[in-house]
């Protein structure tokens, strides 16, 4: 395990490893324990039950967090003809067909997030499956849609997308340590509601296992599931 830095060590004396905190107290300590020159985002990580190698069990999807990641990524979208004047209009980065393509085979990653319509997922499948991995537009993340006006307006909105690794864990950033306290909770509330609705049937017992929040230079802070799953109810 890799050594941790001098400032680290001294943040992380302020966290008990063994204490589950109430939500307030939580994210009050994340932002305490956020001492780098820069706005750091703040991310949870969700422990699930599922079983990430079984099909039956994936947990995967999007959602719209309330107030915002503190980001506003960089869309590129697939598409032509009016889908593409629509993607323009609703404030995509960049628009393409085969051009765009032909961008990214040569290298070009100068995006955050790709939306396809379906038209073009064809050519987009078969030329960069391969390239683009876990980063391909996705049916189910709602990025391959024929409504790709709404797609790019949530993701420049606060839309991300949620997925189990292979350690069961979701990741999900819930914004910036500038962000207000209540602001924080709403979008981490958001998170746990939509998590705990993506629940698989095959998944038997308790599914939020634990959560975890964080700032990005900062140690992992335990959040009382009870406490928050009572402000979630």
């Amino acid at each position: 395990m890799a050594k941790r830095g001098k400032r680290y060590q001294q943040v992380q004396q302020k966290v008990d490893r063994q204490k589950c905190y109430s939500v307030q107290e939580a994210i009050a300590l994340a932002k305490e324990t956020a001492t780098a020159n820069f706005d750091e985002s703040v991310e949870v990580a969700i422990k699930l039950s599922a079983d990430p190698t079984k099909g039956d069990q994936t947990v995967r999807g999007s959602l719209v967090l309330p107030h915002g990641t503190g980001k506003v990524p960089r869309v590129a979208v697939f598409a032509e003809g009016e889908a593409a004047k629509d993607a323009q209009q609703a404030g995509a980065d960049r628009v393409g067909d085969e051009d765009l393509v032909e961008a990214i085979e040569g290298g070009w990653e100068d995006f955050d997030i790709l939306v396809a319509h379906p038209a073009m997922m064809g050519l987009v499948g078969r030329r960069l499956g391969k390239i683009l991995g876990p980063r391909m537009p996705s049916k189910k993340a709602g990025n391959i849609t024929d409504d790709v006006t709404g797609a790019v307006t949530d993701l420049k909105a606060g839309k991300v997308e949620y997925r189990m690794d292979r350690g069961g864990v979701v990741h999900v950033p819930i914004g910036k340590i500038s962000f207000a306290d209540d602001q924080l909770m709403d979008n981490l509330i958001t998170v746990l509601r939509t998590i705990n609705q993506a629940r698989p049937a095959a998944v038997t017992g308790r599914f939020i296992r634990n959560v975890v929040i964080s700032s990005s230079m900062g140690p992992g802070i335990k959040v009382d599931l009870d406490d928050l799953m009572a402000k979630a109810a």
